[in-house]
Formats: structure tokens, sequence, C-alpha cells
């Protein structure tokens, strides 16, 4: 008699503590992290702050290769899956999933898992989110890197003090892209400089034409531009070797918001925030949902304040076209 009711709680604490290891183990968040163009520098840095916080976490990466139509089904797949969060690599992304304000009651939209946004160029002028400070959206928070346009066109001034005129080209299968036309040209009527902006033509396809960058670039160069503006556009970064190229060539420089345009390809200058230290933005985010129990719409944006300043100088030496000692007291020089 006195086995059995032994045995009877000996049971129910070995039912506790299997109970507590499965739980244990459903503890582990699922983080479900939607790409525009694979898993680059941002991507990078994220996995590695949730790494090294040692953050109970289990990462699902799909890549849409910059195909929009895969979208829903992202968001159909972090449903099933019964996602605890959804990463958003970039404006098309995050339009592509969460909709903009409008769509808060939209089924087809992402308004109930918790959603952190990066790499977006302008989240308030897409509709994502009312501002930076409030989103506005109760399952929805970001991160946001952009240098203010005003430091840009500051240091073009600074650069060549005889700066008039800016040349942009843009894509309108990218909402980022314009936007940033947008927004450039309302601040040239503030800074009081002229604003050259031509579209790529997009093809087909419905995507714009390398062939085409030439062209524009020549044209520009016609309408006498000081300076171009790469702006914001998945699609110039991606062929930013021709792009900055055919600007050597014709003698223009570029100021380009992705620093990797000046390391490796032809761009003079570029004033960015690290993409890996974004990642790791985006995993503090992350971490203040998911671990702190915060909701994302109390979170305000995280804003990079750190941001590098690089120069080309083999470019510098083509163009004859030299930084001043004032930038070169704080800006990195590479060759």
């Amino acid at each position: 008699m006195i086995r059995r009711s032994l045995f009877v709680p000996f049971l129910v604490f070995i039912a506790l503590l299997l109970g507590s290891v499965t739980n244990g183990y459903a503890a582990s968040k699922l983080i479900y992290v939607a790409l525009w163009r694979g898993c680059e520098e941002v991507c990078n840095g994220f996995q590695d702050y949730v790494s090294e916080k040692g953050l109970d976490t289990e990462l699902v990466l799909r890549d849409a290769a910059q195909d929009k139509t895969k979208l829903p089904g992202f968001l159909k797949e972090a449903r099933e899956m019964k996602a605890d969060l959804i990463l958003s690599w970039g404006t098309s992304v995050t339009l592509g999933i969460a909709g903009t304000l409008e769509d808060q009651d939209s089924p087809k939209f992402n308004n109930d898992i918790p959603q952190v946004f990066t790499v977006v160029a302008d989240p308030v002028g897409a509709r994502i989110i009312e501002s930076l400070v409030n989103t506005g959206r109760r399952n929805i928070t970001g991160t946001f890197n952009r240098v203010p346009e005003v430091v840009n066109i500051n240091t073009i001034r600074s650069y060549k003090p005889t700066f008039k005129r800016l040349g942009l080209l843009y894509n309108t299968n990218e909402p980022n892209s314009l936007q940033k036309r947008d927004e450039i040209m309302a601040l040239s009527k503030a800074l009081d400089f002229d604003l050259v902006a031509l579209e790529l033509k997009l093809g087909n396809d419905g995507y714009p034409q390398v062939d085409d960058i030439q062209k524009k670039v020549v044209e520009l160069k016609d309408r006498g531009v000081d300076f171009i503006y790469l702006g914001s556009s998945s699609f110039l970064r991606k062929n930013g070797a021709a792009f900055t190229g055919a600007a050597v060539e014709n003698g223009i420089p570029v100021l380009s918001p992705y620093e990797n345009l000046v390391r490796k390809s032809d761009a003079l200058l570029s004033i960015a925030a690290r993409y890996y230290d974004l990642g790791k933005l985006a995993g503090e985010q992350a971490e203040k949902i998911l671990m702190d129990n915060k909701i994302p719409g109390d979170i305000p944006v995280l804003q990079m304040t750190d941001f590098a300043y690089v120069i080309n100088m083999k470019v510098a030496q083509k163009l004859n076209l030299y930084p001043p000692v004032e930038i070169l007291q704080f800006a990195e020089t590479v060759n």
C-alpha cells in the first residue's frame, strides 16, 4: 500500500518533468526571414546577433530572388509554421508581406505575426508605418539606416563647391526607387539645386534593362549634371559596376548609399551605415519582442547613428576630382 501511494505521485512528478522539457523545447522561437536578394551583410549581422546573444531561436531563411510573386506564399508559409516573428528585408518584401497602413484589415497581409522590417528606404513615405517613433501598427517595428538626404547634398557641395545640378536614375518597379526620386525632387527646391531624374525603361518582363543604363548616363552628361546620386534601387546596386563604370567614362562622379559600390566598383563617394551593423540592430528589435515580450508597435524604429564616409581615390584620380582636406579628415579612402 505504501509503495502504491508513492508510485502515483512519482508518475505525476515524471509527467511534470517531461512537460517542463517539452515546454522548454517549445519555447524556442521561430523567426521567418524573408529576403529579397539572398542572405547578405544584414542577414549575416542578424544571425550573428542571435547567436552571440544565445537567443533560443530557429531561423528559416527564404529568398524571393527579386520576385514579388513569391511574397504571398512566404506569408502563408510563415502562418502555417506558426512563426513567432517575421524579419523582412527591403521595401518590396515588407510591402508584399505587411502591406500599408491602409491594409491593416486585409487578411492578405500580415497584421498578426510580430514583424521587424529592415533596409526600407522610407517606411513612412511607403505608408508602411505612421512614423519612426510611433509605427501605428501593433505588430510592426523595424530599423532605419538611411543617411538624411540633406547630409548627402551638403557633402556633395563640400566636395564640389560648383555643384548645381544632380542626376538620378530610377526604376518604377521598385517603390523605394520612386519614393527616393520624389524625396530628392522636393529637396532640390528647398536646397536650391536642379534635379535631372531619368526613368529606366522596363522590359517585357517588367524589369529594367541593363543596356539602358549607359544610354541614360550619357543623357545625364548631355544635360550637364555635376554629380549622380544613386538614390535607392536594388537593380542599380546589383548592376553597380555597369552603372558606376558608365558614369566615370562620361566624367561624372557618383555618390552611392551603398558602400560596396565605392569599394568594389567605380562610385566616388559613399555615406552609409554598415549593413552588418544594421543586421545586429534588427536583432536588438527581435530580442525585445521575443525575449522581453514587448509589443512591436510600442517599440520605436531603431535608427542607425554611425555612418561611414568612404572615398575611392582611383576614381578621384580618373575624374581629377580630389577630396578637400576637411573631408579627408574623417573619411576612409580606398584604392
